[in-house]
């Protein structure tokens, strides 16, 4: 029942995608309702694929591939649930193939990794605030792509009809920025939270995790304070998020990726 839930989800992922791309290109004229409401409807199976998967035994089972989905759903819901707000259609396509890759993924490459977080809060803390964090920049690396991608269309003589589904240049970096800062601001407290509640924070288990990290913080750090400070702008934005986004994935799925999945 899990994998027909899982597929199901895949489809409509999928489905979703394709319209809203029409509908961007006006290959189409449908409404971005229905590819919502496939998106939102896919979500929804996503999100019990997932209970199933991390709860459906003793413990938690927070293997790579499930947290990867998990994160995925996460950035989907956000978006989803704020595309009435901000002008995001043009990145949920990408947002609903890239989940139903992760289901996709956890489906054909199943993982183990059985944690009992309930008996550690502190724990369970850190790693909300990790998921925040990284949902949150990750966010943002979308609109600095779509920031890159206006700039770009707005260089060209000759733009295509999607030009005119594009919002405004200034919009979009507002909210990038916004993300940003919040972003920045939850990974600290998350990498404080580690040194709070978890020991030995540089030992071997975790030293590279928090070595990655730490650095990913000193890059948005930078990045934040020159945008408020000096008034960066397009490629200084986009380059330093960009390096960030790869050191924290690094830090966060790099050695997973590795030990559960290719080994």
């Amino acid at each position: 029942m899990d994998i027909f839930l899982a597929f199901l989800a895949i489809g409509l992922y999928l489905i979703a995608a394709v319209l809203l791309s029409a509908r961007l290109s006006q290959a189409m004229k449908n409404k971005p309702s229905l590819a919502l409401a496939f998106g939102g409807l896919a979500a929804v199976l996503h999100l019990l694929f997932l209970v199933h998967e991390i709860l459906g035994m003793p413990g938690q089972n927070m293997s790579i591939t499930n947290v990867l989905s998990l994160t995925a759903w996460l950035i989907t819901v956000v978006l989803l649930a704020s595309s009435r707000f901000v002008p995001n259609t043009i990145l949920l396509p990408v947002v609903f193939s890239f989940s139903a890759l992760t289901l996709l993924v956890t489906v054909l490459i199943p993982a183990r990794h059985i944690m009992h977080i309930e008996l550690q809060p502190g724990l369970v803390i850190h790693i909300v605030l990790s998921l925040l964090a990284y949902c949150v920049l990750v966010i943002a690396f979308l609109y600095a792509l779509q920031m890159s991608f206006i700039t770009y269309r707005l260089k060209q003589k000759g733009a295509s009809l999607i030009h005119s589904s594009l919002p405004p240049l200034t919009l979009v970096e507002g909210i990038l920025f916004k993300m940003l800062a919040v972003g920045t601001v939850l990974l600290f407290v998350a990498q404080l939270s580690g040194f709070v509640f978890l020991d030995d924070m540089f030992g071997k288990a975790y030293a590279h995790k928090t070595v990655l990290s730490l650095a990913a913080l000193v890059v948005f750090v930078i990045l934040v304070a020159g945008q408020r400070l000096w008034g960066w702008r397009g490629k200084q934005v986009f380059s330093l998020t960009v390096i960030g986004v790869i050191l924290l994935s690094l830090a966060y799925f790099g050695s997973r990726v590795v030990r559960e999945v290719l080994l």
